[in-house]
């Protein structure tokens, strides 16, 4: 008889799509920058809602922001977001779809400035995934020092939908924190991967 695989108790008995979520994708290190542009508009889309209602909606809008070229999205006009606000493959919120586009020239700013976008929010934890030990889900925090600070930073240049818990939450996604609970089969795995961008 296999025994029963444990995993963080968040992505238990949601569907099949969170479950695949979790066991492949949150928690791994991003350092490709089109990959973090997603997570800022999928996280910052998720306010208020489940991050499952996002999950169900990804391919919709992987093809509404062009595949997330944040180059593309940057030059969307208001003819293009009064279009996106009648879709419903995405969430149809007027602060949500134009804080992409502003997030998007932000983000271009950064990849000039730094050279891309991932050595830029990878300084904030010092180059190498932050590893922690919790047991329980409950243990886990909604923000940190560093999430505090990089929201505080990305306000600054003028990103919207960037709180420190919308930020922590991407931490999370991106790999940047490893807070898979310890007894979950995806913890040791993903703290393997806790080494710097080569």
């Amino acid at each position: 008889m296999t025994k029963p695989v444990k995993r963080c108790k968040w992505a238990e008995g949601v569907s099949l799509d969170y479950i695949e979520y979790h066991d492949k994708e949150w928690g791994v290190p991003v350092w490709d920058d089109q990959v973090q542009f997603e997570f800022l508009i999928l996280e910052g889309a998720q306010a208020g809602l489940s991050w499952s209602t996002i999950l169900n909606k990804r391919e919709g809008y992987r093809t509404a922001f062009a595949n997330f070229d944040p180059r593309k999205v940057a030059r969307f006009t208001e003819k293009r977001i009064e279009k996106l606000l009648a879709d419903p493959s995405i969430v149809r919120n007027r602060l949500k779809v134009n804080s992409a586009v502003t997030n998007a020239k932000a983000f271009l700013l950064i990849q000039k400035e730094f050279g891309s976008f991932s050595d830029y929010i990878w300084d904030f934890v010092g180059g190498k995934p932050l590893q922690t030990n919790f047991k329980r889900d409950g243990q886990v925090p909604a923000t940190s020092a560093e999430s505090d600070a990089l929201s505080k930073d990305l306000k600054k240049r003028g990103f919207k939908f960037v709180g420190s818990t919308i930020i922590y939450a991407h931490m999370q996604a991106t790999g940047m924190v490893n807070d898979h609970v310890t007894g979950c089969f995806r913890y040791k795995y993903c703290k393997s991967l806790g080494r710097k961008k080569r």
